[in-house]
């Protein structure tokens, strides 16, 4: 199927996530997640409206990159981070992130290690006949939900 030159046109930049405590953030997703801090933004009302809060708006646009992926780290002053981010993968919105990784036990104990929380009842080992595919969920520092996953062959 080809596409259209408007949709060719379309690239994933970054995704954006609120964080109560952006040193926090930035030891769980590059110490623990091998990110690299990239540019960075002290942001005020000029993005209010974009980012639809009310005026005096006051925060920090902190990007992380690792292998071609973008994540922003939203850190408010004026108005504060509420709220939080949905429990179960059946609400509207973004649910999680996930990570590939060849050693989900180290990895796990790395971001344990790194301000991130087991959710023990998201933990599944489902046969694929040849392979085993292990997963389990992490709450990072501000409960956004990561998803590791690791597929080993069988014997």
């Amino acid at each position: 199927m080809s596409e259209t030159p408007a949709v060719a046109s379309i690239h994933l930049s970054h995704v954006g996530l609120c964080v109560a405590d952006l040193a926090a953030a930035l030891r769980f997703y590059c110490d623990g997640l091998g990110f690299e801090v990239a540019e960075g933004y002290d942001l005020g009302d000029e993005v209010a409206a974009t980012l639809e809060v009310p005026p005096g708006a006051r925060l920090r646009s902190q990007m992380v990159r690792r292998d071609g992926a973008t994540i922003e780290l939203l850190s408010w002053t004026t108005p504060p981070a509420d709220g939080a981010p949905p429990t179960r993968r059946n609400r509207i919105g973004l649910t999680h992130l996930t990570f590939v990784v060849e050693d989900l036990p180290a990895v796990e104990a790395r971001l344990v290690a790194h301000g991130g929380t087991v959710v023990e009842s998201t933990r599944t080992r489902i046969d694929l006949g040849r392979a085993v595919l292990e997963l389990v969920f992490l709450a990072d520092p501000d409960g956004t939900r990561i998803e590791l996953m690791e597929t080993r062959p069988v014997g």
